[in-house]
């Protein structure tokens, strides 16, 4: 499975150069929507990415490898393409994957319930006027 569309990685590049112009410039940092969902199909790593870097491998987002601490960071396109599944499986790109909600409310959700599947369903089954805002301090 490809796991990084063209669209995608136009959208995701997009996203790192408007926080970088923000940083650069002085202003509020971009809170985007995560683009690309990529998950384990055998166990519940999951990752929600907003940013690609240069290098055309960085990515930047939400990870939870499935430990109950789903945390805001970088991780590496091609190592997680590199993971070798039973089965002959590898990570997967959830294809219909779209949402209106910002990394910041997935990342406070996805802490205060342990997971991004967790804050995936919450997400789902509220409205959007139903959710908390995001916790400024970034605890969960």
């Amino acid at each position: 499975m490809i796991l990084l569309t063209p669209d995608l990685r136009f959208a995701l590049r997009a996203n790192a150069i408007n926080h970088r112009a923000a940083q650069r410039d002085g202003k509020p940092e971009p809170d985007p929507v995560p683009v690309l969902k990529l998950f384990n199909p055998l166990g519940p790593a999951t990752w929600l990415a907003t940013e690609l870097d240069e290098d055309d491998d960085t990515l930047f987002g939400l990870a939870d490898l499935g430990f109950g601490c789903p945390e805001l960071g970088y991780f590496s396109l091609s190592e997680i393409a590199s993971v070798r599944l039973p089965f002959g499986l590898g990570i997967e790109r959830d294809i219909g994957f779209e949402t209106p909600h910002p990394l910041s409310i997935w990342a406070d959700i996805a802490r205060r319930t342990g997971s991004i599947l967790s804050a995936q369903q919450e997400l789902r089954s509220a409205g959007a006027n139903e959710l908390p805002p995001p916790n400024p301090d970034g605890a969960g």
